[in-house]
């Protein structure tokens, strides 16, 4: 029964979010609290609400002071120079910015954190894909994806947890698989080729000095026709004159429309030269602060949460030395914090309730008893195929600590050795990047004001394509 109701719960979240009949918060709150009492422990709900959030109270921390940090590098100008130099080199051709889009994910994900690596990267390219008009869940499933393969590094998290599972060395586990791991990376990025020319037939490609023109073409319209409208219809069509006459949207991905619609027109704000807030002589200090922050992360020389806070602390102090000026920051950044924070203590309720109740564990159970004797000597196969949807639908220490060693008590008994299970397990994590278990995708949603929704009827093929690539790569070389 914990079984059946278990996916029942995950299954109902995904459904009502995905048609849009609750908010992510509400769904994460209110779902898990309901199924609870159906299981007959609803007056252990506190207990387990309170287990959730004591385990991501840390990560919550994290996320509060690393937005205000990056958010105070954005308003400074730190990352203007990147985004001058992306668009000057993509030349407003979305295929480029898309494709630019995956490779400085994969870049910034060497770090081994996924909320930095979505904050870096919605920093420097949501202006783009703004003022282009382009996609914006094309943004975060590239993104995501990207992260996602990048997320097996041995300090990433994942390998590691495998290696402490299996008692294994993390580096046999990982030096093996960077093969099919470049394999996997090579695969999104052609994807994002793939995905760029589908908003390149969409939109057109333009110059900047185009795009310029035109936003001042349509100011001129809707100021003259009293707002009818008639300015952003003469710019699509534009648009579509560079393509070809091939704008007509049709080509769209699914959920573009509606995240263009939901996010606000801020205009290109990354390049705006006259902001109040831009802190020019301190460019090298913002510089060597950043870089000293993401070294001190992958040393490991204190918990993130606390980097985080020394961070911010010191980049509002020294940036805005006038306390006026540093609550006006806080309170400019206060959305983005309260939204992703709120999402954090949210999911807190949700793998509170799964763990506390026990459907975690009989989820994981049944999974591993419904494999069939004969699959035995291809267990690696099979775990790398549950690695989807395990690590999808709960978080990366219950399948990690949960479900492998079972699975590779099972595999050992017909010879397949704990090295291959552990590879075979790190398959999943492109897709896990998208779940609604992980804290760091609400960074990237929130900041791409993207619903989160759309960002999963988007991703989720294509990352599954990833992980199954990656498998297939795997199995090729000999490495699974």
């Amino acid at each position: 029964m914990l079984t059946i109701l278990g996916f029942a719960m995950i299954a109902t979240f995904l459904v009502l979010i995905m048609m849009k009949k609750m908010s992510p918060i509400a769904a994460l709150v209110l779902i898990p609290a309901l199924f609870c009492v159906f299981v007959g422990k609803g007056a252990h709900l506190g207990d387990y609400v309170l287990d959730g959030v004591t385990d991501l109270a840390p990560t919550a921390a994290m996320l509060m002071f690393a937005i205000v940090y990056f958010g105070v590098m954005i308003d400074v100008g730190l990352f203007d120079p990147i985004v001058r130099g992306i668009l000057k080199f993509c030349k407003a051709d979305p295929m480029r910015i898309v494709v630019g889009t995956a490779v400085l994910a994969a870049i910034v994900s060497l770090d081994g954190d996924g909320s930095t690596t979505f904050m870096i990267t919605v920093s420097a390219m949501y202006p783009l894909y703004k003022r282009l008009k382009m996609s914006l869940v094309v943004m975060t499933g590239v993104a995501a994806m990207a992260n996602g393969v990048m997320n097996t590094l041995p300090w990433g998290g994942p390998t590691a947890r495998a290696a402490t599972a299996l008692k294994l060395d993390a580096s046999d586990i990982f030096v093996p698989m960077i093969p099919a791991l470049l394999v996997g990376l090579l695969f999104v990025f052609v994807l994002s080729y793939v995905l760029g020319v589908r908003e390149r037939r969409r939109l057109g490609v333009l110059t900047l000095d185009d795009v310029l023109e035109e936003e001042k073409e349509t100011e001129t319209v809707l100021v003259g026709s009293g707002g009818s409208g008639d300015g952003k219809v003469s710019m699509r069509k534009g648009a579509a004159a560079g393509a070809g006459g091939t704008g007509s949207g049709t080509d769209a991905p699914e959920g573009a429309e509606d995240s263009a619609d939901s996010a606000d027109d801020d205009g290109f704000q990354g390049l705006d030269p006259n902001r109040e807030t831009l802190r020019p002589k301190l460019y090298w200090f913002n510089a060597l602060l950043t870089v000293s922050l993401l070294t001190a992360m992958i040393m490991e020389w204190l918990p993130i949460p606390v980097l985080f806070l020394i961070g911010a602390a010191l980049a509002l102090s020294v940036n805005f030395p006038h306390i006026p000026a540093q609550r006006a920051r806080l309170a400019a950044h206060a959305d983005n914090v309260l939204n992703v924070s709120g999402m954090v203590f949210a999911a807190a309720v949700f793998t509170g309730v799964l763990q506390g109740t026990g459907m975690v564990d009989h989820m994981a159970k049944w999974m591993v008893d419904v494999i069939p004797g004969s699959m035995g000597p291809h267990m690696a196969l099979v775990t790398g195929l549950l690695s989807l949807p395990l690590t999808y639908f709960m978080s990366n220490d219950g399948f990690y600590f949960g479900v492998l060693p079972v699975l590779a008590e099972a595999g050992a008994a017909h010879g397949v050795t704990p090295l291959e299970m552990a590879r075979a397990s790190l398959v999943g994590q492109p897709l896990h990047m998208s779940s609604p278990l992980v804290p760091a995708v609400y960074v990237l949603v929130g900041m791409a004001k993207v619903e989160f929704g759309d960002h999963t009827k988007f991703v989720v093929k294509w990352a599954a394509l990833t992980c199954l690539v990656i498998l297939g790569a795997g199995m090729l070389f000999g490495i699974i």
